[in-house]
This record gives C-alpha cells, structure tokens and sequence, in this order.
C-alpha cells in the first residue's frame, strides 16, 4: 500500500521501521519540527526522522498539519491510507479526508480507556494489570475512532515506563501490519468505542515525578517504575534533587511523619510515607550518576529522621 507515515518519538520510529521492512511504499513521512536540546542547543532530530534519513524516505516537518499549503501538498501525494503512531498534533478533517482507506491510528491503550497521550506511563501508575494495543481509524475527536483491532499484554510487577514503551511498540507494529493487510482485503471490521467508559490521560510533565509522601507506598512505587526513564520521580534531600529510580514496599506499623527516613541500612534507605514504607533500592542524587542505594551509602552519610521533600 502506499503510505504517508506521520510520528515523532522513538514508539513511532519502531512501527515505521516495521512497516519498511513489510515492503510497503512509504511515500513521505511527517514528523514534528527538530528542537534544539542540552545546554548546547544542539539542533536534535525527532527519531522518526532519524528512521527516514537511514530509509532515505521524503520528510516533512509541518509546524501546523492544519495549514492549507500542508493539506494541498498531502492532497497531490495521493496516499492510500495515512498511518499515525504517537504523531503530536490533531489531524483535522481536511486532511483525514483525504486517503482512499482513511487515516489509521496505533494508539497504546485498550480503548475507550486512557483516551491521550501518555496511555503507557498511565497504566502502570493507575496500578492496572494489563494493557495493549488499538488499531483505529481517526475521527476529529481524540483517540474516538471505530476500532479494528486490539491486542492486550500484561503489565508485571516490576514493569517501568521504559519497558512497556517498548513492548508495546512491538506489539502496535505487528498489530499495524495485520490491520493493513485486512483493510486491503476488505477484511477489516469496525467496532464503535463505548464512550461511557472513556478515560483521558493528559500529557507527562516533570513536575508530576514530585514525590508525595502522603501518599501510600504502593501508589508512590507505582509512580517511580510510571516514570522511569522519563520524567522520573524525585523528592529532595538536604536541599538537593533526589530521583529514585527504583523502590519496593514494606509493610510498618511505625509511626513517623511522611518523607521521614526510617532506617538506613547497607543496601536501602526506608522512607515513610502515608501507608506503609518505602524502601529505595536504586536512586541519583543531583550531579551524581544513577547508582544503588549501596553504592551511594557507601559515600555519602544518610541520618535516620531526616526528612525527604
């Protein structure tokens, strides 16, 4: 088929990957504008156009994909079908418009839930056992299209961010090719969401990786693995940032403020918190590299009673 291809992240440059090796005809691939990054302010290229730079494959980095010149250019390729993956903007109408078999969405959720754009981090801090995979055609509602396809993982224990990320790429791109080749084969069904059961999850920011100590161990074990690799739980300690990357939950009938270290032992430092206790296995300190809870005892002095946060 021949496909105009529109992502951003690292999760879109997979399935593109995916599609190229499958021998379909990508005729141009739309991604977000390059960002400057690091204190250098390096110009950085989004990973899918990083994927289409290797594939030697045409490029466009609209700032809007609602500009009437945008439209027109899409509108002269003729694609077949238009394949979104994790893109970063709305399409509007116009354009969904546009190929003959339609616009056609990889979203990383079980839909009608975690409508929005961060369905994988949500879906470990909500604590849910499983998630997967949506192959639906687009509307100009968010993430409310008929769906075609889903296929469902399990989300384990010790599952961070990072790691359902990628899973979950895998997955959306095998599930793509399957909705692809059904749709050419008139084979594919259309199955209406339920809204009445819809959730919305709205985007990541660094300042929800702040540690509530309030809260109780699990939900806060649950936000660390949520937001690891990015954007990471933290607290503070002794005025400087503290991120913990990984952490586990032991139950205490102690009685001490939130935040307040309990014990420091040689491979952990528990923390207090709402219910229960939670004891940090791996953690940076600011200007530090990632390390153990071992590791990093072992330089640096950690008191029972100081206060986190």
């Amino acid at each position: 088929m021949k496909i105009l291809f529109m992502g951003t992240p690292d999760f879109a440059a997979h399935i593109l990957k995916r599609l190229i090796e499958a021998g379909h005809e990508i005729m141009g691939v739309v991604t977000q504008p390059d960002k400057q990054k690091g204190r250098g302010k390096a110009i950085s290229f989004p990973p899918v156009k990083e994927m289409a730079i290797e594939h030697r494959l045409s490029i466009y980095q609209p700032f809007k994909v609602k500009d009437p010149e945008f439209i027109q250019l899409i509108r002269e390729l003729e694609p077949e079908v238009i394949v979104v993956a994790a893109f970063g903007q709305i399409l509007p109408k116009e354009l969904l418009d546009i190929p003959q078999y339609g616009c056609i969405n990889v979203h990383a959720s079980l839909l009608p839930k975690y409508r929005g754009a961060a369905p994988i981090q949500y879906s470990i801090i909500d604590g849910e056992k499983e998630t997967g995979i949506t192959i639906m055609y687009m509307d100009v509602g968010l993430d409310t299209g008929d769906m075609i396809l889903q296929a469902k993982t399990p989300i384990s224990p010790e599952e961070t961010g990072g790691s359902l990320h990628d899973k979950l790429a895998v997955l959306g791109a095998d599930l793509l090719i399957q909705a692809l080749d059904d749709i050419k084969e008139g084979k594919a069904t259309r199955t209406p969401q339920d809204d009445s059961k819809a959730t919305y999850v709205k985007m990541l920011s660094k300042d929800m990786g702040n540690i509530d100590f309030t809260k109780s161990a699990v939900q806060i074990e649950r936000l660390i693995r949520g937001l690891n690799p990015w954007p990471s739980a933290f607290t503070k300690l002794e005025g400087k940032t503290l991120k913990i990357w990984k952490a586990n939950i032991e139950s205490t009938d102690r009685v001490a403020k939130p935040g307040e270290i309990l014990e420091v032992r040689k491979d952990a430092i528990v923390v207090m918190t709402g219910q229960d206790a939670l004891v940090i296995r791996e953690l940076q300190l600011e200007g530090k590299k990632r390390m153990s809870a071992e590791a990093f005892l072992r330089g640096y002095s950690v008191t029972v009673g100081t206060q986190l946060g």
